[in-house]
């Protein structure tokens, strides 16, 4: 993976630090959002990216507008969009566009900051479970506790909002952990290839190829076979596939409509 100049002379990093370091180097270009209190230590950080031309932020008028146009986006481009809300109510005008990009199968990563640590849980100022609140909607959720686990983190969302069946994943990350500086020496950016090579996640399945012949079988003794395809063949990059097997047999194609 290249290595991007993201720090000169820099001896401590914080965790906003590791956070676009991890995004950048896991090919991020682009991201949507909309600046607030708790995530400011986030966009403190973020200027410096998009002043070295790392990293392209597109401010938006409306939270929900930026979950949108991470799902648009990722829809476009076939990459991982990316968001930025800051805590409360920011957070939670998030999910409806969460909702949409769990439903359609969307890969799409919400990262939202939260009130401090010590906060958390004691009904501080703009505090709410985005955790909890987006549970039924995502693929995933993580909170970070500490600065040094922010790349793996990163990197096992990313990896996960597009691998298998793609979806909405979100990193909640308190305040004080924006802020927090840690060594630069113990700071190891982690990839998207060590998170597979862990084979935590398994997306990858074999097709059984008995499986793909018993499925011809039935095509052939069908008088009026009829494909009904929807976003699996999108998502899987499988037109030819399906083309050879629309020449070759002759059937009809019905298009889900979204």
């Amino acid at each position: 993976m290249n290595q991007p100049k993201t720090s000169v002379n820099r001896k401590k990093v914080t965790g906003a630090f590791a956070l676009l370091d991890s995004l950048v180097r896991n090919g991020v270009k682009v991201i949507f959002g909309y600046p607030g209190g708790a995530i400011l230590p986030i966009y403190d950080e973020l200027y410096h990216w998009e002043k070295k031309h790392l990293i392209h932020h597109v401010l938006v008028r409306h939270e929900q507008s930026a979950a949108h146009a991470a799902d648009g986006y990722a829809r476009s481009t076939g990459k991982v969009g990316v968001c930025f809300a800051t805590s409360g109510p920011g957070a939670t005008n998030l999910v409806t566009g969460i909702a949409t990009a769990q439903m359609d199968s969307i890969p799409l990563l919400a990262i939202t900051g939260q009130v401090g640590s010590p906060f958390i849980g004691t009904d501080a100022f703009q505090e709410i479970d985005i955790f909890g609140i987006t549970l039924p909607i995502v693929k995933h959720s993580f909170v970070v506790r500490k600065p040094e686990d922010m790349s793996r983190i990163v990197s096992e969302a990313l990896f996960i909002a597009q691998n298998g069946r793609p979806g909405p994943v979100i990193i909640d990350v308190p305040k004080d952990v924006g802020l927090e500086e840690f060594d630069i020496s113990d700071y190891v950016p982690y990839s998207q290839k060590q998170i597979s090579e862990q084979k935590i996640y398994r997306f990858f399945y074999k097709i059984d190829y008995l499986q793909i012949q018993k499925f011809l079988k039935l095509i052939k003794q069908s008088s009026r076979p009829l494909l009904y395809v929807g976003g699996g063949v999108v998502t899987s990059n499988a037109y030819k596939e399906l083309e050879q097997i629309v020449k070759i047999f002759q059937i009809q194609i019905g298009r889900a409509h979204v």
